[in-house]
C-alpha cells in the first residue's frame, strides 16, 4: 500500500536556506536587511544557488533587498554558468517595476493570486496559484511541471514559515553569526500563526552541525522524511569544501 507521499503531487526537491542572529532573527528592526552571512557561508550559498533550477523568495524581501537571485560565479572562483530561474511570490501585485527580477535577464515567474490586477513584462511568466494568497502546496507541482526540479527557498520570514510549516521541503539550513540582534520587530526566522501548542510544532531531524568562518551551520531534514538529494546539488556540494556538505555526517 502506498504513503500519502506517494499519492501527493511531485514537487522540486526543496531547501530552505537563510542567516540567522543567535536569536534567531534575519534582519534588522522593521526588515531592514542584515548581512549574517561570512565569506564561507556566501561561498556556500553560491554553490546551492548554482545547483538550483529556481530560487524562491517573497515580494516582502523584493521590495525591501532588491536582490539579483543570480548566482555569483565571481565568489566560485569559477566562470559564469546559467543563473537560476527566478520565482517570486506575489499574492497583490506588490514587485516594483524598477525591480531586478523583472529586468528579463534570467526567466522570471511570478505567483500572484486572483485578486492581483498588477500585469507584469511578456518575458515574466505569472502563475496564479489561488484566490487571495499563493497556495504553495498548487504552486510547486506547476513548478515541477515546469521542469523545476531543484528548488531553493531564500526568504523572507513569511517565506520561509510557510513551507516549513506546510513540510514543502527537504532540505532546512540555516546559518547563525556570532550576533545577537534582539527587538521587537526585527523579523525572526519563521513567522505566521501562532503556534498554539505541541500539535503545531514542525518536527525536524538534525543532520550536521558545523563550525562555518565565524559562525556555525545546522541543516535539518523534516522528521521521518529524509529523502537523497537531487544530483545537481550533490555534485554542487561536492565541488566545495567537505565540510561545506551536510551529507558528509548523514
Amino acid at each position: 500500500m502506498g504513503s500519502p507521499r506517494d499519492s501527493a503531487p511531485r514537487r522540486p526537491t526543496v531547501w530552505v536556506n537563510c542567516a540567522a542572529s543567535l536569536d534567531g532573527r534575519i534582519a534588522f528592526a522593521g526588515g531592514r536587511r542584515a548581512h549574517l552571512s561570512g565569506p564561507e557561508d556566501l561561498e556556500r550559498v553560491q554553490r546551492l544557488r548554482a545547483g538550483a533550477d529556481a530560487i524562491l523568495v517573497g515580494v516582502g524581501t523584493v521590495v525591501k533587498d532588491d536582490p539579483s537571485l543570480r548566482v555569483h560565479w565571481e565568489l566560485l572562483g569559477e566562470p559564469p554558468g546559467p543563473n537560476p530561474t527566478r520565482v517570486v511570490v506575489d499574492a497583490s501585485g506588490r514587485t516594483p517595476a524598477a525591480a531586478r527580477v523583472l529586468d528579463g535577464s534570467t526567466p522570471t515567474i511570478v505567483a500572484t493570486s486572483e485578486r492581483a490586477t498588477r500585469s507584469f513584462p511578456d518575458h515574466v511568466r505569472v502563475l496564479v496559484a489561488g484566490a487571495t494568497r499563493v497556495d504553495l502546496g498548487r504552486l510547486f507541482p506547476w513548478l515541477y511541471d515546469l521542469g523545476v526540479r531543484t528548488l531553493m527557498v531564500e526568504g523572507g520570514a513569511e517565506i520561509l514559515s510557510s513551507v516549513l510549516r506546510a513540510g514543502l521541503f527537504d532540505r532546512f539550513s540555516v546559518y547563525y553569526a556570532p550576533v545577537v540582534i534582539g527587538g521587537a520587530t526585527a523579523p525572526s526566522v519563521a513567522s505566521g500563526p501562532e503556534t498554539r501548542g505541541p500539535d503545531d510544532l514542525t518536527s525536524l531531524e538534525l543532520l550536521s552541525l558545523e563550525r562555518l568562518g565565524a559562525g556555525f551551520l545546522a541543516t535539518y531534514a523534516p522528521t521521518a522524511r529524509r529523502g537523497p538529494l537531487a544530483r545537481p546539488w550533490k555534485r554542487t556540494l561536492q565541488a566545495g569544501t567537505q565540510v561545506h556538505n551536510p551529507e558528509a555526517n548523514v
